[in-house]
C-alpha cells in the first residue's frame, strides 16, 4: 500500500491490518504506551473543504506517533491561485513525508499520487471517505466482535459515506443494504463493483432495509458543497430517517452510527442519536486511531 486514495484500491488483507494496527495502537494510548514511530516526521494538512474531526485527530495523531503536521489552507497555498496540482505535488514532495488532502474532486487526490513522491491520505472527497470508513470498521468490530457475516444498513443519500461503506463493509464480508430513494444512488462505479457481491442490495424502503440489521447507520441528506440542494432533498428524502420504527425492524443489540455532524430530527431522531451516543461518539474517537494506523503504514518507511 503506497497510498490511500480509497477502499477499491485496498485488499481485505490490507483493510485488516490497519485495523489490527488501530486496535495496537488505541490500546498503546489508553495504557500510556508511547509510540513514536514516526518521529522527526512531518505531514502536510491540504484543507479545501472546512472540518473539525480530520483537522483535529490527524494533528493529534501526529504529535502521538512523534511527529509534525502542518495545516495548509487552500486560500494561503499557491494550489488556491492556480498551480497545477502535479507542480504543488512536486514541490512538497521536498520538504514532506505524507499528505493528506480533503478536497472535492478525486481526480485532485489521484493526480497528488501521481506526480508526488510520498505517501497520499484521501482525507474525504465528493467521491469517497475512505478514512472514516476504517474508523468505523474499527467501532463495529469493537462492538460486534466480528465483522463478517453482520447485516449492515445505511439509510440516506447515495454519497461519498455510501460508496466507501459499501465497499469497505462488502471487502470485510459484511452484508451490505442501502435504502436511497430514486435517484439518490452511490456512483456508478460502485454499484459496478457490488455486482461481484450478492450480499448487497439497494431497497427504497428505510424499515424494510433495516429488518435484521445489525449496524444501521445513516449521513446527513445535503454534504458540503450542496448548499443550494437542501430543500430539495429534505423533499426527498422525507421518511429516510432513523428513527423508533427503523429500530424496530433491525435486530435488538443493533447499534447505530453516524460520521457527524449530524442533523436531529431529519436524518436521524434526537432520541435514537442520544440512546446510541456512545456508538457513535466512539465512532469519532477511532478516526485518531485508524488514521494513525495509516499514517504508520505510509509512512514509517518514509523516512
Amino acid at each position: 500500500m503506497k497510498h490511500l486514495l480509497k477502499l477499491l484500491d485496498l485488499s481485505t488483507e490490507e483493510i485488516i491490518d490497519i485495523l489490527n494496527l488501530a486496535d495496537q495502537l488505541k490500546y498503546e494510548q489508553k495504557h500510556g504506551i508511547p509510540h513514536n514511530i514516526l518521529k522527526g516526521m512531518t505531514l502536510g494538512m491540504i484543507f479545501q473543504k472546512a472540518s473539525t474531526r480530520t483537522r483535529v485527530s490527524f494533528e493529534t495523531g501526529m504529535y502521538q506517533l512523534g511527529g509534525n503536521a502542518l495545516f495548509l489552507s487552500s486560500k494561503e497555498l499557491q494550489i488556491g491561485r492556480g498551480e497545477p496540482v502535479q507542480d504543488t505535488a512536486r514541490v512538497l514532495s521536498r520538504y514532506l513525508n505524507g499528505i493528506m488532502i480533503r478536497t472535492f474532486e478525486q481526480a485532485e487526490v489521484e493526480n497528488l499520487a501521481e506526480y508526488g513522491s510520498i505517501p497520499i491520505i484521501n482525507g474525504l472527497t465528493d467521491f469517497c471517505h475512505p478514512c472514516q470508513v476504517l474508523a468505523d470498521l474499527q467501532t463495529i468490530r469493537e462492538y460486534k466482535n466480528k465483522l463478517e457475516g453482520l447485516n449492515f444498513c445505511y439509510i440516506g443519500d447515495g454519497n461519498n459515506m455510501a460508496n466507501s461503506l459499501t465497499v469497505g463493509c462488502l471487502k470485510v464480508g459484511m452484508n451490505v443494504t442501502l435504502a436511497c430513494p430514486e435517484g439518490y444512488y452511490p456512483d456508478k462505479q460502485i454499484l459496478d463493483f457490488t455486482r461481484d457481491y450478492e450480499n448487497f442490495k439497494i431497497i427504497n424502503d428505510p424499515v424494510e432495509a433495516a429488518a435484521d440489521a445489525d449496524v444501521l447507520y445513516t449521513d446527513v441528506w445535503a454534504s458540503m458543497g450542496m448548499e443550494d440542494e437542501v430543500e430539495k432533498r429534505k423533499a426527498a428524502f422525507k421518511g429516510y430517517q432513523i428513527n423508533d420504527s427503523v429500530m424496530a425492524s433491525a435486530k435488538s443489540d443493533a447499534i447505530v452510527m453516524h460520521c457527524l455532524p449530524a442533523h436531529r430530527e431529519e436524518e436521524i431522531t434526537s432520541k435514537v442519536f442520544e440512546q446510541h451516543a456512545k456508538e457513535i461518539f466512539d465512532e469519532a474517537e477511532n478516526r485518531l486511531h485508524a488514521q494513525k494506523a495509516v499514517m504508520v503504514r505510509l509512512m514509517a518507511n518514509e523516512g
